[in-house]
């Protein structure tokens, strides 16, 4: 059995996955580009593996608000917490 949909349900679900689909593609470009960086010795890896903890923490806030599971939202703080971490520190660093 098919569901059918309006356009504007459609269109809305559609915009959805197009957003997941783009942010998953950017989170593994951010960590080739970690990968490069760091094997190339150029400081900029720093930034993208903050970039990835920040993505976790994310999609964590994104789960509790839909779950209302306090473990999300504890979990997605810590990962913000290191990223955030990660930019002063590498940002105070040379």
């Amino acid at each position: 059995m098919s569901i059918k949909y309006s356009m504007d349900e459609r269109d809305e679900q559609i915009d959805v996955m197009s957003k997941s689909f783009a942010l998953e593609w950017i989170i593994t470009i951010t960590q080739i580009f970690t990968i490069m960086c760091a094997g190339k010795k150029n400081p900029a890896w720093k930034g993208g593996l903050s970039v990835s903890f920040f993505a976790v923490a994310f999609a964590l806030f994104y789960k509790f608000k839909q779950y209302g599971e306090i473990a999300f939202r504890r979990v997605g703080a810590a990962f913000m917490a290191v990223g955030t971490a990660l930019i002063v520190w590498f940002g105070l660093s040379k």
